[in-house]
């Protein structure tokens, strides 16, 4: 007889031909009767469907979803979920890895029947040669937490909830929950979690079970909005929380911070274009938005090294923040390679 699934990992995908098959390849080999892949695609263009076409012949507990246009991240994963039969889902995403084993850890935890998993994860470089952070969630050992602790588990794992890959929750619970307010906020899961309690258990696995491709994201070129405005705001609507607890994960405006704007230049995320479309509306006229203004018109490349060397300095190891300096389009490399590409010798 066939065994009931009780896991679908569940993958929202948008051109991502070039990454989605080293996915694809760490989970393969962990796939048991229990365990179903369900990939969502958003209308991919780049050969994304060959990719997986390729693992739908080797595997048939893989099934894959095309639709016809790109409706977004989080219509694309409740599309997913909806679709799947597990009785938990786990919300991969479409371009990091699979540990080995990492499926079996997880459903052994899944025998003591928690409303929610969350999953810890190992943060790597693009291309996974070095790591940056050994866990994402510093915790030694795995914790659980009941109904009454619900705030504790908000303000100690929320933050790392903005990662998606690492959500493994029963389906019936999302199922019932409300999905539409959270779609176009690139955080459907946050809002499915953190609307209201969630009953029984919440386990949290302490060794990464995932490794983290940093860098990759696909909305980095949103990052001003998403971090700015979609992220505290979605924090912010939560009404179990006190204004304190949200504030330790997200101000309320964390665009107000001129250290936060400094930052964000140097990371390439902030410019005059981004000043005018959402700080110029909401500054009245004064110190603040002269400060703002200014900072968006400070150069890149000189500003980028200086908070390269402050961070350093203060930070021990400040990895991510590292990379995200690094990948920046004012690291002085990426300057001299843009440069390199538009002489005329290039060309030929």
């Amino acid at each position: 007889m066939k065994k009931e699934v009780q896991l679908s990992i569940c993958i929202s995908t948008f051109n991502r031909a070039s990454f989605l098959g080293e996915t694809l390849e760490s989970i393969l080999p962990q796939i048991t009767e229990t365990v179903e892949v369900v990939i969502v695609d958003g209308g991919s263009s780049d050969g994304t469907e060959s990719v997986v076409r390729n693992y739908l012949d080797r595997c048939p507990r893989f099934r894959y979803h095309k639709q016809v246009e790109n409706k977004g991240v989080d219509r694309d994963f409740n599309e997913a979920v909806s679709l799947a039969t597990g009785t938990y889902c786990w919300l991969f995403t479409d371009d990091d890895l699979m540990k080995p084993g990492a499926v079996q850890a997880v459903l052994s935890r899944l025998l003591s029947n928690p409303g929610l998993l969350v999953v810890n994860s190992e943060i790597r470089n693009r291309d996974f040669s070095r790591i940056l952070q050994e866990k994402a969630l510093p915790f030694h050992e795995d914790r659980s937490y009941s109904a009454a602790e619900w705030s504790r588990f908000f303000l100690e794992v929320a933050g790392y909830c903005s990662f998606i890959g690492g959500i493994v929750i029963r389906k019936d619970i999302w199922d019932r929950r409300k999905k539409e307010p959270y779609f176009g906020t690139e955080f459907i899961h946050v809002g499915v979690i953190f609307q209201e309690p969630i009953h029984g258990d919440i386990e949290v696995l302490a060794d990464p079970l995932i490794m983290i491709r940093y860098g990759n994201a696909q909305w980095t070129a949103r990052g001003f909005e998403i971090w700015m405005f979609k992220w505290p705001r979605l924090i912010w609507s939560f009404r179990d929380f006190t204004r304190s607890e949200k504030e330790k994960i997200i101000r309320e405006e964390p665009w107000r911070s001129m250290k936060e704007l400094i930052t964000l230049r140097a990371k390439g995320c902030y410019s005059f274009s981004e000043y005018k479309k959402w700080l110029a509306p909401r500054l009245s006229t004064g110190n603040k938005k002269v400060a703002s203004m200014s900072i968006s018109l400070l150069p890149g490349a000189l500003l980028n090294p200086i908070c390269y060397m402050y961070f350093t300095k203060k930070y021990k190891d400040a990895g991510t923040l590292h990379i995200d300096l690094m990948n920046s389009r004012f690291f002085y490399k990426n300057i001299f390679r843009s440069f390199n590409n538009i002489l005329p010798w290039r060309k030929k």
